[in-house]
C-alpha cells in the first residue's frame, strides 16, 4: 500500500509542475507563495498568481492536514474515529479575457482509522476537472472533454462516462437551474477493487493532475488574442457571479475547509476578483450570451 507521505510528496511535485507551466504561459506574472500551518495539524503551500498578461487571479494550492474531525463531519462521513489525514492540490484560474474560460481542478486523498460499518480503515481518492467558459465555444468543449476521456480510458473504459455524469450533477446551480459551466469529470471516495489497485488509483489521480496544464493552456492559446469589448467583459463578470454563488453555497471542498478550521484565504481563493450581479438579466434573443445559457445544461454529449 502506497503511503500517505508518498502521495503528499507527489502532489507537491504536481503543484510545482503546474505553477511553472502557468508562469511560462502568462509571461508576466509570477506566483507568490505562502507557507502556512493549520491549528490542529499539518499545513500547506498557497500559491497565488495575480494581474498577469492573461491570468487575472489564480491559485494552485497544496495542503496536507491532519487532526480531529468535528462531530458534524464524522456524521456526514459515517465514521467513528475522528483522526483524519487529507492531502491534495486545488486549482482555480480566472483569466482577464472573456473568451478564455475559468478552470478548476482538484486531486485529493483522504484517510481515517476506521468506520462504523466495517471497522476497517477508511481511505479514498477524489478529484476532477471542470471548465467554466464565459462564452461556450463548442469546438473547445469537444476538445476539453476529449482530453479528459483520453486520460480516463487509460485506466477504465467506464470512468469518463461515470465521472462526466457525476460532474454534471455536482456542478449544478440548483437555484439557477443551470450548470456552472460545461462540466468535465468529478469523482469522490474512489477505492481499490478487483479492477484497480491503490497504486493504480494513485496513478490515475496523478494523470488527472498532469493533464491540467497541457489541456488548459491549449484553450488559453486558442482564445487569448481574440478581440473583445465592454459588452463581452460585462458578461464575463455576470458569469463570474454564478461561479461565486456555486462555490459559496454548494461546493463540498469549501464546506470541508471551513468546518475543519482550514485557512480562510486559501479556501476562498477560488472567488473571482471582480463579479457583477445584474438584476433579472435577460440575454438578447439570438445572441452569443443566449447561446451560452442554452448550453449550460446537464447531459450534453461533448464527444461527437
Amino acid at each position: 500500500m502506497i503511503s500517505k507521505e508518498q502521495i503528499a510528496a507527489d502532489y507537491q511535485s504536481i503543484q510545482n509542475e503546474i505553477c511553472a507551466a502557468l508562469e511560462l504561459a502568462d509571461g508576466k506574472a509570477h506566483f507568490e507563495e505562502e507557507l502556512w500551518e493549520r491549528e490542529g495539524g499539518g499545513g500547506g503551500r498557497t500559491r497565488i498568481i495575480q494581474n498577469g498578461s492573461i491570468f487575472e487571479k489564480g491559485g494552485v494550492n497544496f495542503s496536507a492536514v491532519h487532526g480531529h474531525l468535528p462531530d458534524t463531519m464524522k456524521k456526514a462521513l459515517n465514521v467513528e474515529q475522528d483522526d483524519f489525514f487529507a492531502t491534495g492540490v486545488s486549482i482555480v484560474i480566472h483569466p482577464n479575457h472573456p473568451m478564455v474560460p475559468i478552470i478548476h481542478m482538484n486531486i485529493r486523498y483522504f484517510e481515517m482509522p476506521s468506520s462504523f460499518s466495517s471497522g476497517q480503515p477508511v481511505r479514498w481518492f477524489g478529484g476532477g476537472i471542470d471548465l467554466t467558459p464565459h462564452y461556450v465555444l463548442e469546438e473547445d468543449g469537444r476538445y476539453f472533454h476529449g482530453q479528459l476521456k483520453s486520460v480516463c480510458d487509460k485506466f477504465n473504459n467506464d470512468f469518463y462516462h461515470r465521472f462526466k455524469l457525476w460532474a454534471d450533477d455536482y456542478f449544478f446551480i440548483k437555484h439557477r437551474n443551470e450548470t456552472r459551466g460545461i462540466g468535465g469529470i468529478f469523482y469522490d471516495r474512489l477505492t481499490a477493487n478487483e479492477e484497480l489497485s491503490w497504486e493504480q488509483l494513485f496513478e490515475f489521480s496523478k494523470a488527472v493532475g498532469r493533464t491540467f496544464a497541457p489541456t488548459y493552456l491549449e484553450l488559453v492559446d486558442r482564445n487569448r488574442n481574440k478581440e473583445f469589448n465592454e459588452k463581452h467583459q460585462a458578461w464575463q463578470y455576470q458569469r463570474r457571479s454564478r461561479y461565486a454563488e456555486f462555490n459559496l453555497v454548494y461546493d463540498a471542498g469549501t464546506r470541508f475547509g471551513l468546518e475543519t478550521n482550514g485557512r480562510i484565504e486559501s479556501i476562498l481563493m477560488s472567488l473571482p476578483p471582480t463579479a457583477q450581479w445584474v438584476y433579472n438579466y435577460q440575454p438578447i434573443s439570438g445572441s452569443e450570451e443566449e447561446k451560452t445559457l442554452s448550453l449550460l445544461k446537464k447531459g450534453i454529449n461533448w464527444i461527437i
